[in-house]
C-alpha cells in the first residue's frame, strides 16, 4: 500500500463541523436498465424505462453497455498501481488552479471537504477554457495533460477507456433525446466535438478513521451535460430520492455504470429532467475507487431550455449561459486563493 493521504490541518478542524450519517434502510432501489434491443425487448421499452429513471431519479445503473470489462479491469490496476505510490511520486503530477489537471489530495488548500485522492485527464489531450469567469475576459488559456510514469501503460489504458466512454456517453444522450419526444441527438453532436471539455477522474478512497464524520465527497450537483460512473463492489454512492429527499445507496453491480443526470440536461430539458444530488460515503475497512466520465460540451457553447420543449404552456425557465464561463467559475471556487462564490444552475433561473 502507498502511504496515508497527507491532508492539510485545516482538514481536521473541518470534519468537527460534520453532521454524523445515518443509514438508510430501504428497497427502494436506483433503477438499472438494460441497453441491450432485442425481439422481446423493444426501442420503444428502453427509452420509456429511461425517461421514467430520468424523471423520477436523475439517475439510473446500465448494463450490456458495450464498454469491454476486461478494459476497466484493466483501468482500476492502473489506478490501484499510481496511488500505491508514494505521496512524493504522485505528486510529481500534481495539479494546481492553473493546470486543474493531474493528481490532488488536499494539498495547499484550506478547501479540504473530501477524504480522497484523485487524477484527473481530459479525454482529449488538451482542451481550451476561458482564462477568467469575467464576463468581457475574451482570453482563452489552454489545459493540458499531464500524465506519471508508472504505470507505463497507465496513459495507454486511460485514453482507450476515455474513447469508450464518449461512446457510450453519445448513446445515451441519444436515448435520452428520444425519451424526451426528440427524433434524434445529431444536432447536439457539434456542442461535444472539437475543443470538447469532458474530463475522466480516478477517485481514490481510503480507510478512513472516523467514517461517521467525513464524506468521500460533500452533496453536490454535476455541472456537464452527463456523468458516467464505475465504482467497486465496496460501494458508498448515495442519491437523494426526489420524493422525500432521503439519501438511497446506490448498489454495486458487477460491470454496470451509473448515469447521473446533470445540470446541462435539466436546463435543456427545461426541468423536465432534473440534476440528481449525490454523495459518497467512506469507511474505515476498506479503500474504494470510483471512476467518473464527465460529458462536457466545448467552452464557447450557449445553454438554454431546447425550443422544442417550450411553448406558451411550458415557458423557457432558464436564461441562456455560457458553459465555460459556468464551468470556469465553478472550478476557481475550489482553491482557496479564488475567493468566487460555488454557483449553481439555478443562478439562471427566470423569474415566474
Amino acid at each position: 500500500m502507498g502511504e496515508t493521504l497527507a491532508f492539510h490541518p485545516a482538514f481536521v478542524r473541518d470534519i468537527e463541523h460534520r453532521p454524523k450519517l445515518e443509514p438508510i434502510d430501504t428497497v427502494d432501489e436506483v433503477p438499472t436498465i438494460d441497453l441491450s434491443v432485442s425481439e422481446s425487448r423493444s426501442i420503444e421499452q428502453l427509452v420509456s424505462e429511461i425517461a421514467s429513471a430520468c424523471e423520477k431519479w436523475g439517475s439510473f445503473q446500465v448494463i450490456n453497455h458495450g464498454v469491454p470489462v476486461e478494459l476497466i479491469v484493466r483501468l482500476a490496476k492502473a489506478a490501484k498501481l499510481f496511488f500505491d505510490q508514494t505521496v512524493e511520486e504522485k505528486r510529481k503530477v500534481k495539479r494546481d488552479s492553473e493546470t486543474g489537471l493531474g493528481f490532488y489530495d488536499g494539498e495547499n488548500t484550506e478547501n479540504v471537504r473530501d477524504w480522497k485522492e484523485v487524477f484527473d485527464f481530459l479525454v482529449q489531450d488538451r482542451a481550451w477554457t476561458p482564462a477568467s469567469h469575467e464576463p468581457d475576459d475574451t482570453k482563452l488559456r489552454v489545459l493540458s495533460n499531464q500524465w506519471p510514469q508508472y504505470p507505463p501503460w497507465f496513459r495507454e489504458t486511460c485514453e482507450e477507456y476515455a474513447r469508450e466512454l464518449e461512446l457510450l456517453a453519445h448513446n445515451l444522450l441519444g436515448l435520452i433525446c428520444l425519451s424526451l419526444g426528440l427524433p434524434c441527438a445529431e444536432g447536439l453532436r457539434g456542442y461535444f466535438q472539437d475543443e470538447k471539455m469532458s474530463t475522466v477522474r480516478l477517485n481514490h478512497y481510503p480507510p478512513c478513521p472516523s467514517p461517521d464524520l467525513v464524506l468521500g465527497i460533500d452533496p453536490h450537483k454535476d455541472p456537464g451535460a452527463l456523468t458516467i460512473l464505475a465504482q467497486d463492489d465496496v460501494g458508498g454512492l448515495q442519491v437523494k430520492r426526489k420524493s422525500d429527499g432521503e439519501w438511497i445507496p446506490v448498489k454495486p453491480i458487477p460491470n454496470a455504470y451509473i448515469v447521473n443526470i446533470g445540470e446541462i440536461i435539466q436546463v435543456w430539458s427545461n426541468d423536465k429532467y432534473e440534476s440528481v444530488e449525490h454523495r459518497a460515503v467512506v469507511n474505515s475497512e476498506k479503500e474504494r475507487f470510483s471512476f467518473p466520465f464527465c460529458f462536457l460540451p466545448a467552452h464557447h457553447m450557449m445553454v438554454k431550455p431546447w425550443e422544442e420543449l417550450v411553448n406558451e404552456q411550458n415557458p423557457p425557465k432558464y436564461r441562456e449561459y455560457n458553459w465555460g464561463k459556468y464551468f470556469c467559475m465553478r472550478k476557481r471556487s475550489h482553491f482557496k486563493e479564488q475567493e468566487v462564490e460555488d454557483i449553481q444552475v439555478h443562478r439562471f433561473r427566470l423569474p415566474v
